[in-house]
């Protein structure tokens, strides 16, 4: 019997959960830099990347054959038993090239939420509070704390209360939602008059560009307002780098654009081009406020893993990625304001970490026509994700590798279908 997606698909409903989700009714076979191909043989531009985990694409040559030299030596040994080289070398480099002045250090998990979870013990072993503030529309993970943090309800907290806390909400500020920096600062300090004294605040989370949350930007100005106001009360501040770190946003990381240091940073997501792993850095003083055997994971910083990241910093470095990140950026915004649609509301990027809003005839968000678009270029081979508080936004995150005639053949789908 010869076996299809459909196939696939029923024997996935049988034993798979209803809520493990999946956007499209495919199986992989393989996949190279930024296409895939589905066990029927069908072709697909990949502009999901892995829900932006393949910033240097799928199977990049170097990455693989870092991990089949690791794979003849050893994949495992949990890395608080027995140490191994490239665990020491992974954190040297990104202290090195992470954000943070003075001495920072380094350590290893093996998923975004771990490396958000770590931040927050990390930050309450250091200052002895229990609150925690993130902001609307964040994005910081699936565990029970991450889901505390994160800013959308549907579908990602919906009937898993209570959430663990004590966790408040400050608005987000961008143009394009309507909220000022003004009052987003205003709402902060509606939270330290009406909900938590600042003094019982361990730490402040936000994502310098937000992932589920629409791509919404951090302005250097807010970032300055939020490092002073955590200076003023003895807050740890971290930035969340799991989804706009490593090259996204044209360099290495989305907080260098800032002009503020945080304290604490996660890493993940592209890290290592597809290979579970994910950081914490951070400032020295900090790190070391847990007790020893405080933080770990029997995975965390997996060898196979750890020679990738090294491999995927080769990269982005050889193959000039933070310049090709914004060079795919500008091109796609250029394609996109040339379309002269009217249906496409507000465009933003930073490198190639770019979404655009679609919109209604009087300016309202419009998921149909995204939920459309997605299905129709699905239908002519592109994969397309969205994102956003109101699911309109489309976001793009083709791998930086991505040939320019693919590219623009993805473009095109998605011209043809806009402009139907």
């Amino acid at each position: 019997m010869t076996t299809t997606n459909q196939s696939l698909l029923e024997r996935r409903k049988a034993v798979l959960p209803t809520g493990l989700g999946v956007a499209f009714p495919i199986f992989a076979e393989k996949a190279k830099n930024s296409e895939v191909w589905d066990i029927e043989g069908n072709r697909y531009i990949d502009f999901v990347g892995g829900i932006s985990v393949l910033n240097t694409g799928h199977s990049h040559p170097k990455i693989t054959q870092r991990v089949h030299e690791q794979l003849d030596k050893f994949t495992h040994t949990a890395a608080q038993m027995i140490n191994y080289e490239c665990y020491v070398d992974l954190a040297e480099k990104l202290c090195e090239k992470a954000p943070i002045s003075g001495d920072t250090k380094a350590f290893f998990l093996t998923t975004g939420a771990e490396a958000v979870e770590n931040c927050i013990k990390i930050a309450r072993a250091k200052t002895g509070r229990p609150g925690v503030i993130s902001f609307v529309g964040g994005w910081h993970g699936r565990t029970l704390m991450c889901m505390s943090l994160t800013g959308k309800v549907l579908p990602y907290k919906k009937n898993f209360g209570p959430m663990p806390g004590p966790v408040f909400h400050a608005l987000f500020p961008a143009e394009e939602l309507n909220v000022t920096e003004a009052q987003a600062l205003h709402s902060l300090e509606m939270i330290f008059q009406a909900d938590i004294d600042p003094s019982e605040v361990a730490a402040m989370i936000i994502e310098p560009v937000q992932g589920e949350g629409g791509f919404h930007q951090v302005t250097p100005s807010f970032a300055k307002a939020l490092r002073d106001i955590c200076d003023m009360h003895g807050i740890v501040l971290i930035f969340d780098e799991v989804q706009c770190g490593f090259a996204r946003t044209g360099t290495l990381f989305a907080s260098e654009q800032l002009g503020v240091e945080p304290d604490l940073m996660t890493s993940a997501k592209s890290l290592a081009g597809g290979y579970p792993i994910s950081a914490v850095i951070g400032r020295a003083e900090i790190m070391d406020a847990p007790q020893v055997g405080g933080l770990g994971g029997t995975y965390a910083g997996n060898p196979l893993a750890c020679v990738a990241a090294l491999a995927v910093i080769e990269v982005i470095e050889e193959e000039n990625l933070l310049e090709r990140s914004v060079e795919i950026g500008d091109k796609i915004e250029a394609f996109l304001k040339g379309l002269n649609l009217s249906s496409i509301g507000n465009i933003r990027h930073k490198g190639a970490m770019l979404a655009f809003d679609l919109i209604d005839s009087e300016g309202r968000p419009d998921t149909v026509a995204t939920a459309n678009l997605k299905a129709k270029s699905f239908e002519q081979g592109l994969l397309l994700a969205s994102c956003g508080m109101y699911g309109n936004a489309i976001r793009v995150m083709v791998p930086l590798t991505v040939e320019d005639e693919v590219l623009q053949e993805g473009l095109d789908i998605i011209k043809g279908i806009l402009t139907a």
